[in-house]
């Protein structure tokens, strides 16, 4: 049972989910900076929204943690880079708010474009202002959508029933992709020139702040109207209000700030300018979308499971047929390093029959976690075993064969003269299924002993006898031969640990070879 800590409301669909689990959720609402560092000392996971700070003392102060989850989309409140030196997997949800953000974009739009809320505002206080407040139709309008994400795309299918015409802009799609929305992919600089709306949908980076600026906003088509319901700061507000001012931009819609609540924004002294308080989210649905998703993300990454929407792990997707081997690659990881004196510079991981040509990266990634696991006193995961290898000077190299030796999938981890194969067994869990070349069939165990004995008669008696007399039970035992060698090896499960004096003993004891434990 893990425990989580849950610092900001959270549908209780999600939270149910965790609990049925069988984890313990731990609602702390009412807490201070100061009072998190201590309540979040011994959670295995924290799950926030956004208004939780999880900075790199946060994330110190939790030296249990193996995952922080977000609840939304954005992270702009988790340290990530702290969390991926620290080996916290961070997680967000970000499927759970795009129908209602692609939806709150598209009012935002229609609302600026026919001045709803202006003239609701005007109505309610007494007043009959028909002409005043005359809008624009969109049928005919050319729509520019800045970032063609899910969300942009989203609004892209919503929009296309107006009768617009669709220009987008976004360096990281294809053209394919475009023409599947009937968008016509454009330079930023020419898009706001022909465009009568723009909508944003880019994510806050570095290139993207300040994106619509003075310069941006000085060469756009006269009259143009911008909708912003991504990111705060990707609109340079002063700006904006400038060429609202100046009669160059019509109007606007944003429901992000760079400053929140953005109390001194010059936008808000415009008549012409729509606004909402970061309400892209702020549905119900959105809300139960968003604790459902980030509940199974949090199980899944509490499990040891692949996790679909975590942020800084390499590895993106993992196929079906590569899922199951998840366990098998990181048992083999795990078992290898401890056959090494030290830890090469090198290591092959082959996938052999139906795992060859299958997305595999996770599965290497499982490698490096079991590798390091007995390694170092950091906590190790999907998340920092890559940069541990970097620090260590660990070279991974995948190759990958449709040659199986009789079997359905094999994986296969070589290094320092050592190599290790396993699969799944019938009961779909892991087996250690060759060593060094010597044939043996072995499910993994917290504590396992690997003997390699010259190949005479006997010797399972003598290993046998030793760890007997210290009153250690073999649990599971394998032996295996290699063709045209005269040694044979050892793979023993034992209950309990065997102690350093018993290592010692079995290797001097007569036609012993090599001795090496594992523990899990």
């Amino acid at each position: 049972m893990a425990k989580i800590l849950v610092t900001e409301k959270l549908a209780e669909s999600g939270l149910e989910a965790m609990r049925a689990a069988g984890h313990d959720v731990d609602v702390q609402l009412e807490w201070t900076p100061e009072s998190l560092l201590e309540i979040i000392q011994g959670k295995d996971a924290l799950v926030v929204r956004s208004a939780t700070k999880v900075t790199e003392d946060v994330i110190k102060a939790g030296k249990d943690l193996k995952v922080v989850g977000r609840a939304g989309v954005g992270l702009d409140n988790v340290d990530t880079n702290a969390a991926t030196k620290l080996g916290v997997m961070v997680v967000n949800a970000p499927e759970s708010n795009i129908i209602s953000a692609a939806e709150h974009a598209v009012a935002l739009l229609l609302s600026q474009a026919r001045n709803i809320p202006q003239s609701h505002g005007a109505l309610v206080q007494g007043r009959w202002e028909r002409s005043k407040w005359e809008g624009v139709e969109l049928f005919g309008k050319t729509v520019g959508i800045v970032g063609l994400g899910r969300i942009g795309a989203l609004v892209a299918q919503r929009l296309s029933g107006f009768g617009v015409k669709l220009v987008g802009y976004d360096p990281y799609i294809s053209e394919d992709r475009a023409k599947k929305y009937s968008i016509e992919l454009l330079p930023l600089e020419q898009l706001v020139q022909v465009a009568d709306f723009v909508t944003i949908h880019l994510p806050k980076t570095k290139e993207t702040a300040g994106l619509f600026g003075k310069e941006l906003l000085s060469k756009v088509k006269p009259g143009i109207r911008i909708v912003n319901a991504a990111r705060g700061g990707i609109i340079d507000e002063e700006s904006l209000a400038e060429a609202i001012r100046e009669g160059r931009v019509a109007g606007a819609a944003l429901d992000v700030f760079a400053k929140e609540p953005p109390t001194e924004s010059p936008l808000l002294e415009l008549p012409s300018v729509v606004v909402t308080p970061h309400l892209g989210a702020s549905t119900g649905e959105a809300q139960d979308k968003a604790g459902e998703q980030i509940a199974e993300q949090i199980i899944l990454a509490l499990a040891g499971d692949f996790v679909p929407y975590a942020v800084n792990i390499a590895a993106k997707s993992i196929s079906e047929q590569a899922r199951p081997y998840l366990a098998v690659a990181e048992q083999l990881g795990h078992f290898i390093a401890g056959l090494f004196d030290r830890l090469p510079n090198e290591l092959e991981v082959e996938y052999q029959g139906l795992l060859a040509g299958e997305e595999v990266s996770m599965l290497t990634l499982s490698v490096l976690k079991g590798v390091f696991a007995g390694a170092t006193e950091e906590p190790v995961s999907y998340v920092n075993a890559p940069q541990l290898a970097s620090e260590h000077g660990l070279e991974i190299r995948e190759i990958q064969s449709t040659t199986t030796k009789g079997r359905t999938s094999l994986i296969t981890v070589r290094g320092a003269g050592h190599e290790v194969a396993g699969t799944l067994g019938s009961d779909e869990l892991p087996r250690i299924v060759s060593v060094d070349g010597h044939s043996i069939e072995v499910p993994p165990a917290p504590f396992m002993l690997v003997v390699r004995n010259n190949d005479e008669p006997g010797m399972i008696g003598v290993v046998g006898t030793i760890l007997g007399n210290a009153d250690i039970s073999i649990k599971n035992m394998a032996v295996g031969q290699t063709a045209g060698d005269k040694t044979a090896l050892m793979v023993l499960s034992t209950d309990p640990v065997a102690s350093e004096q018993i290592i010692e003993a079995l290797r001097k004891a007569k036609g012993i070879l090599e001795v090496h434990q594992i523990i899990s």
